[in-house]
């Protein structure tokens, strides 16, 4: 809590100086970016309420015997729900949290959050347009080891 205070007194006088030093780059960077703000909103809010709707209809009780034990089987099942879900990591650290809150290890959270962000087979066909299938193929399935690493990694140094 106390971070987001200290990023916000910090946006909030770089926003100040900038104004102070060229009042209509500020207003043009204000303007570009809330426009970008609105065209997130509908993304963001339709993801949000998918994953609201998720973890109200699945019970805590699912989530913590699926993915609280650190079972090989949990911990694979997430990584693939990972490797295949396209969202920005801003909407995907609530739903860690989230996920957290609902009894998920620490291991099988981080195994979701790598892959998410490391793999991406949604991305694949638009990918092998400018890398080619090997490469793509490769850097999925070394994406997707790494992530397994770093989220076991995560899950040993964090409990």
């Amino acid at each position: 809590m106390l971070f987001n205070i200290v990023l916000y007194v910090l946006a909030a006088a770089a926003l100040c100086i900038s104004f102070r030093r060229d009042r209509q780059k500020t207003k043009k960077a204000l303007a570009i970016a809330w426009n970008s703000f609105r065209n997130l909103i509908p993304t963001m809010l339709g993801i949000i309420g998918l994953i609201g709707l998720m973890l109200a209809l699945v019970p805590r009780e699912v989530i913590a015997g699926l993915f609280g034990n650190n079972s090989p089987a949990g911990i694979l099942l997430i990584s693939l729900a990972g490797a295949v879900t396209l969202m920005p990591a801003f909407i995907a650290f609530p739903l860690a949290a989230s996920l957290l809150q609902s009894g998920a290890s620490v291991m099988a959270v981080a195994c979701f959050i790598t892959t998410l962000l490391m793999v991406g087979i949604i991305t694949a066909p638009m990918e092998v347009n400018f890398f080619g299938k090997k490469f793509t193929f490769w850097r999925n399935a070394i994406g997707f080891v790494l992530a397994l690493v770093i989220g076991g990694v995560m899950g040993v140094v964090l409990q």
